[in-house]
This record gives C-alpha cells, structure tokens and sequence, in this order.
C-alpha cells in the first residue's frame, strides 16, 4: 500500500492501523495529493463511498490529533520550506501518546490482543531467578556443584552432547533430561564414592548444585501468530516469553487454547484469560527445546457493546455462560441497565435480536458472531424535586418519605434568603405526558399557615425568585466637577454628599450650591420630563438639614457646576525677536498682543514686526484632555518623588507617593481595557459614511486644520494699542517675531524653485525671472504672493491687464497648476452635433 495508490480502491480502511494510513498519507504527498484529496482520488478509482468516508475520517483524526503539536515546526530557511523532515516528527506525538499505534481499530477491540503489542510490556524471562527445582537440565547447562562441610570442593561443568558431564577422579555422569532435584541425588550417590561423608544418615559433607550460564532452546510457533516461526528461547522460558517473540495470535487466532506439544503429545493448553483476569499462569509451563507451540483459529467470539467496564471482541468456549463473560468485561458500569440485554445473532442465514432477562444470564449460551447490546439508564428520576431561586440551599432533593411539601422543601433548603420574593412563587410539575406545567403559589401564605401547603410529586421545580431578578437596577449618576464622574448603585437614603463622596469628591473647581438633581417624572400629564431639584452642600461636605431632608432616589442624576469665578491658566507662548520669550499666562479675559508684548519686555533691536505673525488653534483642534492634563501632571509628581531619581523621602512624601503610583496604575488599567474594547469595537464596525465635503480632499485638509496662521501687522499694534488690530489673545496662541528678513522665495509652477535677494520696488515678474519663468503648466493669472506675517494677496486683471501684488522681505511667491481640462470625447462630439442640428431645426421652423 504505502508503495504506490495505483490499488487504493480495494483497501478495507478497517483493516488499516494508525501507522498504515500515515504511510498513505506520506506517499500520496511525495506524488503531489493533499491528504484532502486522498479520498476524492478513492471514490475516482472505484472505492465505496462508504469506504472513502470512513479513509477520510481517518485521515481528519490522525491529522487532527498531530496538528496541535506540530504547530509552527515546518523546517523553513529564507522563505523556502523542506519536505521530506517534516513527515518524520508529523505523527511522533501520536506514537509516543498512543503505545498501540500500529493496531488496527479491529485489534484493539479483541481482548488480549493488546497484551502481546504493548510496548511497555516485557516477557522477556528472568535468568537472575534462584534454580528452579524442575529445571530440565539439558545440552549446554553450565553446572556449578558446590561441596561444603568436612570436605570442600567445587566444580564448573558444561553439559555435553550426549547429556553427560565428566567430573574429574570419577568420570562421566548422565544428568541430561534430568531434573535438578533428580540430578542432585544421581550426583550425591556418585560423588560419595570418592568423598567420605556425603552419604549416610548423618552426613558431614554436603552438596549443592546451581545453573550457570544456560542453553538456548528452539521452539516451533505456528498457527494463527503475529509473526510465526522457529525461535531461540533461553531455557527459562515459558509459553507466554514465545507468544510474545512471535507477536502474540492474530486477529484469527485463539487466545484461549494454546497448545503446546511435546514429542508429538500435547502437554499444556493455556488460556490467556486466565492470566489477564485473574493472574494464574498454572498452565504457563517452562518450554524445552523442539517444543511447539500451536495457535489454532478463534472458535467463538462475541462482541459486548455498552456501558461496560471493558468492550469489545471476546473468545468464549464451548459451554460459557453470558455471567461468565462479566467477568472479562470487568462487570457493568453504573450506567448500565441491568433487568436485561439484547442479543444479535445470525441463524439459519439471517439475523435476529434475543431479549435475555437477568435471571437467565447464567444459563444462556453464547455463540460465534453474538452482539451482545447492554443498554443505559434512563435519564429520569423516580423521587426528585429541585428548588432553584432564592433559597439558601438551592439544588435536588429526594422525596422518599412520600409527604413532602413546599414548606418542607424550603426546610430542607435551609430556608429563605432576605432578598426573597415571598408574594408568588412557581411551581413547575411534569404531567404523565411530560408536558410542562406550573402553578402559582402564595409563598408567604404558606409559610404562615394562611393558605393551603401542597404536597410535592416526582419531579417538581419550586421557583422562588429575588426581589432583584423582577426589578431593574438602581443606580444613580453624578456627573460634572468630581473626581470620578459616573454611574454607581444606589442604596437607601444615600445623600448627595454620599455620592461625592463615593466619586471620589469635589474638583477645587467645584461649586458647593445650585446643585441639580434631574429625578425621573412618572403619572405625568403635564408633559414634564424631569423633575428637578436644587441644593447647596457644606463644601467641607458635613451632613446639612438640606442635604438631610433631600435624600437621592433610584436613577437620581446629580449635575455638579464649575465655580463661577474659577479659571484654570491659560498660556500663549511669545518666540523670536522679544527681550523675554517664552510661555506667559493670560492675566485677563482682555489682554491683547500688545500687553504681552510689553510683559515680554518689548521688541528687540534686530525684530521685524512686519513679520510677525499669530498661529491660532482651529475649532477642530485636539489637545490633550482635560483627564489626560490631570495624568500628566501626576506623573511629573511621581517622578520628583521617585526615590530612586530624587532625595530620600519622608513619610509624607512616601504616603504621597504611593498613592499617586496607586491612581496612575488604575488609570494604565482602565486605559487598556479601553483600547482593547475598541479594538473589539473595529473588527465588527462598517466604513464610515463621510459626507459630500469628503470628496474635495484639499477641502477636508483646510477644514480638519488645527492651527491656521492670522495675519497681524504689530507696527501698527505697537503703535496703537488696543485698537481693532490689537487681537485678544486666546489660549494656545503662539506669537513669532522673526529677525529681519532679506529675501524672497518662489515656489510652484516656475522652472527653478529657489529663494532670492529682495529688492525694494522690484516687481513680482522680476522675480519670476530669476527662478527662469513660468512653467508650461502654470496658472499665472492667479499668482499670488504670502508675506511674513500670514496675509496673502492674489494677482487682479483689470482690462487684459495683470496687477501683480508688492512685495516685502519674508515673501513667498506661489504660482498654482492650470486644473487639467479633459477633451470632449466620441460621444460628446456627437451629441453636441445632435443639438446643433435640432437648434437649426427649430430655427428654420420659426422663421418659416
């Protein structure tokens, strides 16, 4: 098989061990098939389909069964992976698990058969055992005779040919077919001869005789063997050491009538099950050389199907009863149904099915071929009820006294749990159909006294449920200038103050009056929404009357205001050309550029404030929240207060820092369990729809912004401040004063993009000159030109004439590409031609 798959279509998959299919697995990839394909190339060459699916099951387990550990180990080397190798550790987790590869799934199921292929299993014979009494000393023994007392002697002799032994100042001694008992007393008698003492009734010497090395036996095995032949045994060996030398029987042999044969007579006939079920190995005789041992075919075998302790194949003899079988399967498990099992048997050339009762599995005989099919229990109870909800002992309860009732279920149930629902509870009863049915209960009635227990039958479920499981969830929200803004439980009589306090407290930003708590409206007619209460607290949060007499309620949310007169800094940053520049806090809602300018001690001798320019963020700016400043802010603490960075730290500061640590591995936490939901979020969100703006993509790079320049003019704003020119500064401003500037670039649709000396009135063609002109592509009317300070002016054509704008040192010339124009294609050739034509048409008509 694993030669070619030319005759993969008369293969019996039944018949195939684990190691069979795997060469036909590794043959079928050296000639291109993928084990997927093995069973399609089957069903093409002819194999039942039933065998095609039974090989391609096979297949799926085997592969399936070895893939978990060859994950990842495909020898690979830049690229280029190598065949060959990767057949060879394929499999190897399934030989080393499985110590039975090699077995067909037909000789796992005969019992016994694995006694033979178990490869943690050796009969190999013991030579280190004492010398056995019975010994047969034959041709080649080593004999070691040992003489002790009044005389001492000793004497290595080998056994010869003709089974004799020559013991020096005696001659030869006829030991071969004896016994070693039998040969002690025939060397005793002979030695006393020559040795004084040995005889007698009161001897004074005394001998001892021992097997050295031993021969080698050859034992004919024939028969329905693994592996039949002749073999070569040590002496010591038994039937079970050359059952096992020659593989064990096969799937038609005997396990339970080996013969052996001796000088033609049958000495022993063994049965393996004796050995495999209770130990005796009687009939496991010692061989002697040119013994044979017979394995004849299986006589009867029975298969037992079921919940069993052992199934399988197994051999009965002549006159074995179903009770004897039992006793190799190893007896019911405790799923078995015992009143009776069902036989398949084939009689008179068709099959049948033979109910045998318990009381007769002691007299019915099996025969060759039986199925014998043991059933299960069944999955239902004859004296449960079960009580599930809330009691303390939830769970299955027997009703075995025959009067038990729903008071003492919850007895049994070690009572009610607080949270019980005690106004209605359910009972659930299976009817004779098996049909479903419930009954309402009044629980708290029951328990009283006041309404009627119920006596409960087989199977009856007693519902109790919580208080909790038939309402929804309490909670409430705060939201607004606490530490920790959100949901959290709502418990009785619980305050606002309570809530803050659970949110981890005020904000320094945080107002302790005009607080809102927006309650839920129920009954209404009047088209109200919510029903809002206001409150002031004690800012150190001692408990109030107020607060006292407004306890919060379930879904309560509670809005905490920022303080009217708190503001956090904000900060605009000055660069070049001032005495001081760098970061400065705006002191007031009106401060303009001129008043920071004065703070950053002025304009330096070399600024240019034609220059001089605003960056502004966008509304589509993000910066960093209002969470993510707080962090930062930790961390910088953290850091300074670092031991192993800073000073050693006093107790305050160690208390201090642990806690900062604390708060910022929480929020590392909560951030990754964010990100992690997110991603969860992507993998199963659809694209985005964008709007019709998301075309012009030059538009969306404008509009999505975050900082634009703003052109300013600051002589004029130095000169008069607090004019219109004067702008408020806002957060985030950055003002630039560069030094003074001495070129001019040109950039864009000219032939050498390059930065120029300026020239005072030199005009923007002169320009365009130096950089070699414009280009073919390039859209002259609308040349414009962006100056220092972020202003910018275009080229204006009055009368085919082109007004170019001035220029001043800092300036940047752009000339912008002419848009590419698409020719009128084929078929808008003819369809203006078809109007022209229907245009003449009609007026022709008018005129007519």
């Amino acid at each position: 098989m694993a030669q070619s798959l030319s005759d993969i279509q008369n293969l019996k998959v039944d018949n195939l061990t684990d190691a069979q299919i795997e060469q036909l697995i590794t043959r079928a990839r050296t000639e291109g098939i993928s084990p997927t394909q093995i069973d399609a190339l089957a069903r093409e060459r002819g194999m039942p389909a039933t065998e095609a699916l039974k090989l391609r099951n096979r297949i799926n387990n085997l592969l399936s069964g070895s893939s978990a550990n060859t994950t990842g180990s495909v020898n690979s080397f830049q690229g280029r992976s190598t065949s060959g190798a990767e057949e060879d550790f394929l499999f190897d987790s399934l030989r080393k698990s499985d110590p039975y590869y090699d077995l067909t799934p037909t000789q796992k199921k005969i019992f016994g058969y694995k006694l033979f292929h178990n490869r943690e299993l050796d009969f190999s014979p013991s030579l280190n055992l004492p010398t056995p009494s019975s010994y047969i000393i034959g041709s080649g023994d080593q004999l070691l005779i040992d003489i002790y007392g009044a005389s001492q002697q000793s004497y290595d002799l080998t056994v010869n040919p003709e089974g004799t032994i020559f013991i020096p100042n005696l001659g030869p001694v006829q030991v071969g077919g004896a016994s070693i008992e039998a040969a002690r007393s025939r060397l005793k008698s002979s030695l006393g001869r020559i040795i004084s003492g040995l005889n007698g009734s009161n001897p004074s010497s005394f001998l001892e005789i021992r097997l050295g090395n031993i021969r080698s036996i050859k034992v004919s095995m024939v028969g329905e063997l693994t592996k039949p032949g002749t073999y070569t045994l040590p002496s010591f060996a038994t039937v079970f050491n050359g059952l096992f030398a020659a593989g064990g029987p096969n799937e038609n042999g005997a396990f339970r009538n080996v013969q052996v044969y001796r000088d033609s007579r049958l000495v022993a006939s063994v049965d393996i099950y004796e050995f495999l079920s209770k130990g005796d190995q009687s009939a496991n005789i010692n061989l002697q050389d040119n013994d044979v041992i017979i394995v004849p075919p299986v006589q009867a075998r029975v298969e037992i199907i079921g919940p069993v302790r052992r199934e399988g194949l197994f051999e009965v003899k002549q006159g074995e009863y179903l009770s004897d079988l039992y006793v190799y399967t190893g007896g019911f498990t405790s799923l078995a149904y015992r009143d009776r099992v069902t036989i398949r048997r084939i009689e008179n050339n068709q099959r049948k099915v033979i109910d045998v009762p318990s009381e007769q599995f002691n007299q019915f005989a099996l025969m060759d071929g039986d199925e014998i099919l043991i059933g299960e229990a069944l999955e239902r109870f004859s004296n449960r009820v079960q009580v599930t909800g809330s009691v303390n002992r939830p769970g299955e309860f027997s009703i075995n006294e025959g009067n038990l009732t729903v008071k003492g279920l919850i007895e049994k149930a070690e009572g009610l749990r607080p949270e019980a629902f005690t106004n209605r509870a359910t009972l659930y009863r299976t009817s004779s159909d098996l049909t479903l049915a419930a009954e309402s209960l009044d629980l708290q009635g029951i328990l009283d006294g006041t309404a009627e227990d119920i006596v409960l039958k087989n199977e009856d479920l007693l519902f109790i449920p919580s208080r909790y499981d038939i309402q929804e969830e309490f909670y409430v929200k705060v939201s607004g200038e606490v530490n920790f803004p959100g949901t959290y439980p709502f418990a009785k009589d619980m305050t606002v103050g309570d809530l803050i306090l659970r949110s981890g407290g005020l904000l320094r930003s945080a107002t302790n009056s005009s607080i809102e708590i927006a309650r839920r409206v129920r009954d209404s007619n009047s088209g109200k929404i919510a029903d809002i209460k206001t409150l002031s607290i004690d800012p150190n949060l001692n408990l109030t009357e107020e607060e006292k007499s407004l306890p919060l309620e379930p879904f309560d949310h509670v809005f905490i205001r920022r303080s009217p007169g708190y503001e956090e800094e904000q900060l605009v940053t000055l660069k070049g050309e001032v005495l001081y520049p760098g970061d400065f806090a705006i002191s007031g809602a009106n401060e303009r550029i001129s008043d920071v300018i004065k703070r950053a001690g002025g304009l330096s001798n070399f600024a240019y404030p034609k220059g001089a320019s605003l960056i502004r963020r966008t509304v589509y700016y993000k910066g960093p929240t209002a969470e993510e400043l707080k962090e930062k802010v930790l961390r910088e603490i953290r850091n300074n207060l670092d031991p192993e960075m800073t000073r050693k730290q006093n107790e305050a500061e160690e208390l201090l820092y642990d806690r900062i640590d604390n708060k910022l591995n929480q929020k590392e936490l909560d951030r990754l369990k964010k990100e992690q939901e997110q991603a969860r979020q992507q993998l199963f969100q659809n694209l985005s729809v964008l709007d019709s703006l998301s075309s012009d993509s030059t538009l969306v790079k404008m509009r999505l912004n975050e900082r634009d320049f703003v052109g300013i003019d600051l002589e004029s704003i130095m000169k008069n401040p607090g004019s219109e020119e004067d702008l408020i500064l806002m957060e985030g401003d950055v003002i630039q004063v560069p030094k003074e500037l001495q070129t001019v670039r040109m950039i864009g649709e000219v032939l050498l993009p390059t930065t120029t000396r300026f020239i005072q009135n030199q005009s923007l063609k002169k320009y365009i000159s130096k950089a070699g002109g414009f280009t073919e592509k390039a859209r002259r009317s609308k040349t414009y030109v962006v100056y220092a300070n972020g202003d910018a002016k275009r080229t204006h054509s009055f009368l085919g004439l082109k007004f170019y704008p001035q220029l001043e040192p800092g300036a940047e010339i752009i000339v912008p590409l002419k848009p590419e124009r698409q020719g009128l294609s084929a078929a808008g050739w003819i369809g203006l031609a078809s109007s022209l034509a229907t245009l003449g048409i009609l007026v022709d008509r008018l005129i007519q």
